[in-house]
């Protein structure tokens, strides 16, 4: 294989959800991805990742620019793509930066948080020609995927009704209370940080396109009001130095050697606390929202999602013209700490059930196939399709462009105008730019 036709990656954002894009192009793909560039505003997290090039994965060195010169980055790397890993709320100045300086770009879920933001992403994709593609990598669990085969199959008839729910347990549900994501303005709240994920599988499952959304959300668990209402004192604003094991909200980063490179010792350059109080001061985010949706093809979403249960997963069933499909994922495990997405992925145990209700018949299970790795399989799966010389054929729509990834955030950016307003919202007003379509597969 020649040396040009070896893609060149830049990635912008050195944090943990970095780690999913820059293991696989220093490893299994090194042969046709190389990784020419790593920005991000702390130094320590870029040492961080340099060490693992260079140590535990056997990698060259990579340039290393501080956020402010993400622009010499590209003009000295030359990369023909941009990995897009920043806080949620920069998502868009590093997209729309990096269209209009030639390069394409992959983005992480959620590709921006409001509708404003999104609104200059499509208008730049529009302008520069260029592709952004965001990496929705639920789509590629071997589960969701059967479901949207047998969806697609007609095996329920014309789709309806969809009811979601949702559970965050008090690991991976409080971690957002601890980190950036705790603040709105930087993550959209768990309406488009997290929600993204589950309103992106309907908008697929069901192939259609959002329109018009009604939430009411709040914050019921966390934060020191809640707390104090409950007679729980709060004596302190984070974790580590303050709290011990017998704190089921504890996180000490100084147990936990990457937790510990990557953010407390990193802590000296931008004052960034990766282990604050969930019951502190400065939450403004809600932990318990519920939304219904209409999809422009006449099918109602009644979804909901809660941050502080005792267990983890999903129930989502389908109501069709000829029958009804359930779905249950359960996550026994969700362990919020410093793994690669491999170590994450052997520690967390799924467990999926499908059953399939048809009219006037007897209900019968479907068996749910499996895979190892991050987020049930789908995190190899997704980059075999962005890395590899010869992605495997993709026949279940599973990728994604600007347009599908403006779908999902559209209705998370919607349901926290209708918190604040009281009133229904139309996507259409939001961003006139997804047009008119009505299926998701018509969206880029």
């Amino acid at each position: 294989m020649s040396k040009s036709d070896v893609v060149r990656y830049a990635l912008v954002g050195a944090g943990g959800r970095a780690v999913m894009f820059i293991d696989p192009i220093a490893s299994k793909y090194s042969h046709i991805a190389e990784l020419v560039g790593l920005c991000d505003p702390n130094p320590q997290r870029l040492a961080y990742h340099q060490d693992r090039l260079a140590g535990e994965l056997n990698y060259h060195e990579v340039a290393l620019f501080p956020a402010e010169d993400f622009d010499r980055m590209i003009a000295e790397t030359k990369p023909d793509v941009v990995i897009v890993t920043t806080v949620d709320g920069f998502h868009h100045e590093y997209i729309i930066r990096a269209l209009e300086l030639g390069c394409d770009v992959i983005t992480e879920k959620p590709m921006t948080i409001d509708d404003e933001k999104c609104r200059a992403i499509m208008e730049a994709v529009e302008r520069t020609g260029r592709k952004v593609r965001v990496t929705f990598n639920y789509r590629w669990t071997p589960g969701t995927t059967m479901v949207r085969r047998l969806l697609q199959e007609g095996i329920i008839g014309d789709i309806l009704h969809v009811d979601m729910e949702y559970l965050l347990n008090t690991s991976h549900g409080a971690d957002y209370f601890r980190r950036w994501h705790r603040d709105k303005e930087k993550s959209g709240g768990l309406m488009v940080h997290k929600s993204t994920h589950h309103f992106d599988l309907v908008n697929w499952w069901i192939d259609a396109v959002p329109e018009t959304v009604f939430g009411m959300g709040r914050l019921a668990f966390y934060g020191r009001q809640n707390a104090e209402a409950r007679g729980e004192k709060v004596t302190y604003d984070r974790y580590t130095g303050h709290a011990d094991e017998s704190d089921p909200f504890a996180l000490m980063l100084d147990d936990d050697e990457r937790l510990k490179a990557m953010y407390l010792d990193a802590e000296k350059h931008d004052g960034y606390r990766r282990d604050q109080n969930v019951f502190g001061e400065g939450v403004t985010i809600e932990d318990s929202m519920s939304v219904l949706v209409r999809y422009r093809t006449g099918t109602v979403l009644n979804y909901s999602l809660n941050a502080y249960l005792p267990r983890e997963g999903y129930h989502v069933v389908f109501n069709g013209s000829k029958g009804r499909l359930e779905f249950n994922e359960v996550h026994e495990s969700h362990i919020i700490k410093g793994q690669s997405d491999e170590e994450l992925g052997k520690a967390m145990h799924w467990e999926s059930r499908c059953i399939v209700q048809p009219m006037f018949a007897t209900a019968y299970e479907v068996d749910v196939p499996t895979a190892e790795g991050g987020h049930g399989g789908g995190d190899a799966g997704l980059q075999a399709q962005i890395f590899s010389e010869a992605p495997p054929a993709e026949v279940d729509g599973r990728n994604a462009g600007h347009g599908q990834g403006a779908a999902s955030i559209l209705i998370g950016a919607a349901a926290n105008r209708s918190f604040e307003s009281g009133q229904p919202v139309r996507i259409s007003d939001l961003c006139p730019q997804l047009g008119n379509a009505v299926k998701l597969s018509d969206l880029p």
